[in-house]
């Protein structure tokens, strides 16, 4: 599983993210204005499933479907899940933005993607935008969370930063230009609707599917 924070074991086995304790409530508040009452809701890269967890408890009216790519991801959502899990959230799938073969099938109203873009190629961010494409019913929401790059606003030092922590880790990873992803996004019939300015120099940006 691939993140920048350290990962310790809680008591049930899952493992436990700060970043994820940071950000939950501000997320929610953006997912709850704007995500449907009932519904199909696919996560990407779920990580350690708390933000699962959290999601799933606090929209009961929603199906949320964690996915991640990452083994070690999977068996922490599911110990999440068997232990403090609620009836609609289900069991964390192998999804790969970069192999279509491991899509699951749509429709979904939702797909939500939290702190993946810059901490992995730029093929994945392609894949997510096809995926969307393939799975997200008309009008449906792609919501995308983290840090980000944007033309005339200066970018803060800390997020030049961590951008340079992760091209030294990978050169392919990085923060992302918001015009680069919304171009792609549009390319795939993905309209840029709503940025909102988050806590720690984050973003959320939510993009719908055009009919």
């Amino acid at each position: 599983m691939r993140t920048l924070d350290p990962q310790t074991s809680a008591p049930d086995g899952a493992l436990s993210s700060p970043a994820v304790a940071r950000n939950t409530v501000p997320i929610l508040a953006v997912l709850r204005a704007h995500l449907p009452a009932r519904g199909r809701v696919l996560e990407i890269a779920a990580g350690s499933g708390q933000h699962a967890l959290a999601f799933s408890a606090a929209l009961p009216g929603l199906d949320w479907t964690p996915s991640d790519p990452s083994p070690d991801a999977r068996a922490s959502i599911a110990a999440w899940r068997a232990g403090e899990g609620p009836p609609n959230l289900t069991e964390p799938v192998a999804l790969d933005c970069l192999d279509p073969a491991t899509w699951p099938d749509g429709p979904f109203q939702a797909m939500v993607c939290i702190n993946m873009i810059h901490i992995s190629p730029w093929t994945a961010t392609e894949g997510l935008m096809a995926l969307a494409r393939r799975v997200l019913a008309p009008m449906g929401l792609l919501y995308l969370y983290g840090p980000y790059r944007e033309a005339g606003i200066e970018t803060a030092p800390s997020n030049e930063a961590f951008d340079a922590s992760l091209k030294a880790r990978d050169p392919a990873w990085g923060l992302r230009d918001v015009a680069d992803v919304a171009a792609l996004a549009k390319a795939n019939g993905l309209a840029l609707t709503l940025r909102k300015t988050m806590p720690a120099n984050n973003l959320s940006l939510l993009f719908r599917r055009v009919p």
